[in-house]
């Protein structure tokens, strides 16, 4: 086996063992890098050398989570429907935040990361939606602007989400009040 392939399985053991202590852990973010390590069976160093930090590794835990969430809920399909741009990033959203809630424990452990580390200069899923949306009524950069605004305001949302129901009355666990709370966001910054 060469240093590649053996670099690609301790990745893949960090990633299982971050996924499965964040996952049975009340309060992900005591979840240390030495605990971590010792349910991957690695030193605490292999963290910092194949993703850089702990908050990375939590962060690309979540993503493949994420990316086999939004595999299981059929996004393909939503994407070939009759939409308009708005209806769209409504009902993309709604299966965005949905996986958030239902991995609240990941959602408290990242929201650090993705509001004030992530790189902004990667594309969000909404952008080419707000751009269609607003079909040269907005600028480029004001797009990007309000499709960061979108996401990062429903992850804010979600991690206070009990702030949320007990100050607002709105259940964010409830599906039904999900889909309402996204639809008021999607019209408030798209216009209704």
């Amino acid at each position: 086996m060469n240093k590649e392939e053996k670099l690609k399985i301790t990745k893949d053991k960090l990633l299982e063992a971050s996924a499965m202590l964040m996952e049975n852990n009340d309060d992900p973010m005591k979840v240390t890098s030495r605990e971590i390590a010792k349910a991957a069976g690695v030193q605490p160093a292999m963290i910092n050398y194949c993703f850089g930090s702990r908050e990375d590794l939590i962060y690309l835990t979540f993503a493949k989570i994420y990316n086999d969430y939004l595999k299981n809920a059929d996004v393909e399909a939503i994407l070939k429907e009759d939409l308009t741009p708005k209806d769209l990033l409504k009902r993309m959203h709604f299966v965005v935040v949905d996986c958030l809630v239902k991995h609240f424990n990941f959602t408290k452990a990242i929201t650090n990361f993705v509001l004030f580390k992530r790189d902004l200069s990667q594309e969000s899923f909404s952008y080419p939606y707000v751009m269609k949306h607003y079909a040269g009524r907005k600028t480029e950069e004001e797009c990007k602007l309000i499709a960061y605004e979108l996401s990062t305001m429903m992850q804010l949302i979600i991690f206070r989400k009990e702030d949320i129901k007990r100050d607002f009355g709105i259940d964010l666990d409830n599906e039904d009040e999900l889909r309402k709370y996204i639809d008021m966001r999607v019209d408030l910054l798209l216009g209704e």
